[in-house]
């Protein structure tokens, strides 16, 4: 599975300052739970997969590197990985929670099974409900969701949060180039009810290939070539 900018984005610009113990729900190949392991030194991953190949790279991927003793990768479904848990043991709580869920709906799907699985949207893919419930029952006081997702799909996904008992705190909008549209949302939410902030994220500063300063420090612990 290839690495995506989006995936990439999501892996550096969420705000793990004060994680302790962090689920990357829908982990592909391990690359967001990598991303946070690497940026915060002390954090607990715990990584969800439900493709079994891309979970057993994950795991493999994870086991190679530096932080192994600090990541943990489950082959499993939300729902499957919900039955594990008891809400009457705090330490299973998390303080944050990222995900990059499927939204692709009207476009044709890829001939990778795996790919289809991590951006279509199918009778079996995790749906914002799903994950919005979870983060209530799951998140710690004062936890945070944070996901990846274009402006529409986020409109949808701010009203489900809402109807669980989720606000939207921050956001980020990406644009690929000046006067361009906004093409994605890195969204966090929380219990608490503050006032959004929103920032904004120009990937190219014009019509070549070139990144701008503030993609490139972004990026810069992740790009080998930045």
């Amino acid at each position: 599975m290839k690495v995506s900018t989006d995936a990439c984005l999501l892996g550096a610009a969420a705000n793990l300052a004060s994680a302790t113990r962090l689920l990357d729900i829908g982990t592909g190949t391990g690359l967001l739970a990598l991303m946070a392991a690497q940026r915060h030194p002390t954090v607990e991953i715990v990584a969800i997969e439900i493709d079994k190949a891309a979970a057993a790279q994950a795991a493999a991927n994870a086991a190679a590197s530096t932080w192994a003793s600090r990541l943990a990768v489950h082959a499993c479904s939300l729902a499957e990985y919900t039955a594990r848990l008891s809400l009457a043991d705090a330490d299973l709580r998390f303080s944050h929670i990222i995900c990059n869920p499927p939204f692709f709906k009207e476009s044709m799907p890829s001939a990778d099974a795996a790919r289809n699985t991590a951006r279509h949207v199918s009778p079996e893919s995790l749906s914002f409900e799903e994950l919005t419930e979870f983060s209530v029952r799951f998140l710690a006081p004062g936890g945070r969701l944070t996901v990846l997702l274009p402006p529409p799909e986020m409109v949808r996904f701010a009203q489900a949060a809402l109807a669980a008992g989720l606000a939207r705190t921050s956001c980020l909008l990406v644009r690929h180039r000046p006067g361009g549209r906004v093409t994605r949302h890195i969204s966090e939410y929380g219990r608490d009810n503050v006032a959004l902030q929103e920032r904004e994220l120009l990937i190219h500063p014009g019509t070549g290939p070139e990144y701008t300063e503030a993609f490139r420090a972004l990026l810069a612990g992740f790009y080998l070539a930045f």
